[in-house]
């Protein structure tokens, strides 16, 4: 990864970073900053591949795979898992 000191933000992005802001904030009249939003999503992709890592031998292969496939953390059959990002 390389160190970039801008952030652009695409309306994709952005719309993105609205989405997660709702689900950090507080309540809704709370506006958190965007290194907490960022730090919050950062965290819960680490934490999910964790838990995944830890299921993958208690539990049926389909049921993790319906359960946990995402667009991020996407599971093949039994053998791996691989981050589509980049």
């Amino acid at each position: 990864m390389t160190d970039r000191t801008t952030l652009r933000l695409s309306d994709e992005r952005k719309r993105l970073l609205e989405q997660a802001e709702e689900i950090v904030a507080a309540d809704p009249s709370d506006d958190p900053p965007m290194s907490d939003v960022i730090d919050a999503a950062l965290t819960h992709l680490i934490e999910s591949q964790e838990n995944l890592e830890d299921v993958r031998d208690r539990y049926p292969p389909v049921e993790v795979k319906d359960c946990c496939n995402t667009s991020v953390l996407r599971l093949r059959y039994r053998t791996s898992i691989d981050s589509t990002w980049r």
